[in-house]
């Protein structure tokens, strides 16, 4: 009885071999191993594996990173056999690191699918990296408190509404004249404080300082993946200059006092109706929203532009970046690719996957398969879609991401503080951060 077991047994695994040879499937073929980075959204990738598997036959792997250690996690990742076949990285920095194991995506879909291509991670020709969601910022406005400005008989500018400021000049007149009539309009100054306390100074030695370095690094050609960002010359200085006066001149705070005041100190005088504008993201919704006695209907809040005062920047639109971009690693499989690339246009333009996005994920997804509907549901959200699906407008990127450091950040606003408090000229403010950029660039 044991011989003719032995015999059966082995017959059993022949025909099965030999059923292989037919066409077997190899289920580490049929599955998408993603590495995400985000430990808030870990439970819905685990329902949107579910979903898909249902779906489509097709099984999603998700391992998440835990907080703080993505690169680590990766890098461990990628050294072993199954390696993750959709990871992410940061900007241009992160594909210098990871450009061996990222595949030219430009032919797929969902590069297709991207509502504005350059906010893509590209070398050449090619697409590496492409932004699966996206935030922006500008200057936010309360659409009543401007109504009411304009509606004023004894206004010195001939602009008629808060659409046709195109330009630094514009605003600048419409804010100098706006501070001449704060009394009428009821507020305490046109601006939210500029928050300059330690900490708290992020929207202008990182948001605000986005802008100038965009326009040097475009002007030069650099190649922000590259050692050319090692150095800067702040060759738009005075652009900065000129929207952080008038930020400081014109705001409900007291420039020498700024160095007390926090984000959501400005945050709370923009819901209570005590400035018209802000400089800030829309992620500002909820901070906005929460305020106990907030009196700004949702409809009223808009977004312009930070204009500077560069040439043609009448097309210019907000700053619209992320953080966060897709990639399909090229060394996996053919097949493994193809599942990829079918799995990430199945998540941003099936019902099933867009429901997810908005839904549970809460992403604006820059993508043209979403109808106007199928958003985040705030004010802020809609207008940052409305920016991107603007014609001939030039949207900013968030370059941001290779600042050379948060020591860099830090000093840059401690020297704001103390030119704002009448410590330290301009110029002075400039020489330091370009030495420092020097400095914490090695």
């Amino acid at each position: 009885m044991k011989k003719i077991f032995s015999v059966i047994m082995t017959l059993v695994v022949l025909l099965g071999c030999t059923a292989c040879l037919g066409g077997c499937s190899n289920d580490a073929e049929q599955t998408i191993y993603y590495l995400n980075f985000k430990p808030e959204i870990a439970d819905v990738y685990e329902e949107i594996a579910k979903a898909y598997k249902d779906e489509k036959g097709v099984n999603l792997k998700v391992v998440t990173a835990a907080s703080g250690t993505y690169e680590q996690t990766l890098k461990s990742e990628m050294a072993k056999s199954s390696a993750p076949t959709i990871f992410q990285i940061n900007g241009p920095k992160g594909y210098a690191a990871w450009k061996d194991y990222c595949k030219n995506i430009k032919d797929t879909a969902i590069y297709e699918a991207l509502t504005d291509k350059t906010l893509a991670i590209t070398e050449g020709d090619a697409v590496y990296g492409i932004p699966y969601v996206v935030e922006g910022y500008g200057i936010i406005y309360n659409a009543e408190i401007m109504d009411k400005y304009f509606a004023l008989n004894d206004r010195k500018v001939d602009i008629k509404q808060t659409d046709e400021i195109k330009s630094f000049a514009d605003l600048k007149a419409v804010v100098e004249d706006m501070t001449r009539l704060k009394s009428k309009l009821g507020i305490e100054g046109v601006f939210g404080a500029t928050s300059l306390k330690n900490g708290e100074d992020w929207r202008w030695q990182t948001h605000l300082a986005n802008i100038p370095l965009y326009y040097e690094f475009e002007k030069n050609n650099v190649n922000l993946s590259g050692d050319e960002t090692k150095t800067i010359a702040f060759e738009y200085a005075n652009n900065f200059k000129n929207i952080f006066d008038l930020y400081i001149n014109n705001s409900t705070t007291d420039k020498k006092l700024l160095g007390s005041k926090s984000v959501a100190d400005s945050m709370a005088e923009f819901a209570l109706g005590k400035c018209a504008m802000v400089q800030n993201g829309n992620w500002a919704w909820s901070q906005i929203d929460e305020v106990a006695g907030n009196k700004v209907d949702e409809e009223n809040i808009k977004f312009l532009p930070i204009y500077t005062g560069m040439q043609d920047e009448e097309t210019q639109g907000l700053c619209i970046g992320t953080e966060n971009y897709l990639c399909i690693n090229k060394t996996a499989s053919a097949e493994q690719q193809k599942l990829a690339e079918e799995f990430l246009y199945w998540l941003f333009s099936s019902s099933t996957g867009k429901e997810f996005v908005t839904d549970r994920l809460d992403f604006i997804a820059p993508f043209n398969t979403f109808e106007e509907d199928e958003v985040p549901d705030d004010p802020l959200a809609k207008e940052i879609i409305r920016y991107m699906n603007r014609d001939n407008v030039t949207t900013i990127p968030w370059n941001f991401t290779i600042f050379p450091s948060q020591t860099f950040k830090e000093n840059f606003g401690a020297s704001l503080l103390s030119y704002a408090q009448g410590q330290k000229s301009f110029e002075q403010v400039k020489a330091e951060m370009v030495d420092d950029w020097k400095k914490e660039s090695k």
